[in-house]
């Protein structure tokens, strides 16, 4: 994907998310940080039926928009769920299951702190 299409994709995935109203969204910056993809996004949703919502309508955005493949792993629990992008990869949790797992503090002691977050 060349860069334009990784920041239309990031956008996408902005935009999509504040309308689905997913709480405490984080982006963290892993170009040239690491090969697993461009940006990480950490959001949460209020329940497992919001988590499940958001997980689907990204999913289905980023098909529409012709912006590449989306894999989805834990949709049926919808505790946390991944949205592998490709050059964004998402993470949708429950508050609970974030806290517990709390992958902000795992990259913020790395070489790629959050750099930006809407609330």
């Amino acid at each position: 994907m060349s860069n334009g299409d990784s920041a239309a994709l990031l956008a996408l995935v902005q935009r999509q998310l504040d309308d689905d109203q997913a709480q405490d969204v984080v982006i963290i910056d892993l170009a040239g940080k690491s090969s697993i993809a461009d940006h990480m996004v950490i959001a949460s949703g209020r329940s497992t039926r919001q988590v499940a919502a958001i997980a689907q309508k990204l999913a289905e955005e980023v098909k529409r928009a012709g912006l590449g493949p989306v894999r989805l792993e834990g949709l049926p629990a919808a505790d946390w769920v991944l949205i592998d992008a490709g050059d964004v990869v998402v993470h949708v949790f429950r508050p609970e299951v974030r806290s517990f797992y709390n992958l902000e503090r795992m990259w913020a002691f790395g070489d790629a702190p959050p750099v930006a977050g809407t609330a």
